[in-house]
């Protein structure tokens, strides 16, 4: 499945604490700040979108995280199997998370920052291997993020420019039609 990853999914998801093999083995799509199907938004919040292959394995996922957390508010379908979990936000990081939408990385605060890790193992030609993480790369304006950018787009950033793309609301909204071309 070849769906861009959002912002939402890359910055806020992992504060959510779920075991990224869990969300994995679910069917776990991306995540949203909006539901634009829905006339109910919740505020402080984030919407995972899941399209489970095992729906007793997905279930059993759900019921546990319904007992790890307080913090679901709701679970839904959609046709074709898909289906949103709606998790609300730590209201301690309340201000990272606007930040986040500000395009501000780099200015969240240290313990933000700490829940995410700095290595993460990734499989790459048949091999485990450690690579520094990406929000960490983001959050530091690290010189190999920096270079990266600057080669891909021909342009040389300065010292106060953060190095990640800015949140654009309507990338961060859930629309059906869009993923229906995707799954």
């Amino acid at each position: 499945m070849d769906v861009k990853k959002t912002i939402s999914s890359i910055f806020i998801v992992p504060t959510l604490k779920i075991p990224r093999d869990s969300l994995l083995s679910n069917g776990y799509i991306n995540a949203y700040i909006k539901d634009g199907e829905r006339e109910i938004q919740y505020e402080n919040s984030v919407y995972l979108l899941f399209k489970p292959s095992d729906l007793d394995n997905f279930k059993d996922f759900l019921d546990l995280e319904y007992e790890r957390t307080k913090n679901i508010i709701e679970d839904y379908d959609y046709e074709g199997g898909l289906i949103v979990v709606v998790y609300k936000l730590d209201t301690k990081y309340k201000k990272d998370f606007e930040l986040i939408k500000l395009g501000k990385y780099s200015k969240t605060s240290k313990e933000f920052q700490e829940l995410f890790p700095k290595i993460v193992k990734i499989f790459k030609n048949g091999l485990f291997k450690d690579e520094i993480s990406l929000q960490y790369r983001v959050f530091n304006k690290t010189e190999d993020l920096r270079k990266f950018w600057e080669e891909k787009f021909d342009v040389t950033f300065d010292e106060n420019q953060e190095i990640w793309s800015t949140f654009i609301e309507e990338e961060e909204t859930l629309q059906l039609t869009k993923i229906k071309q995707h799954v």
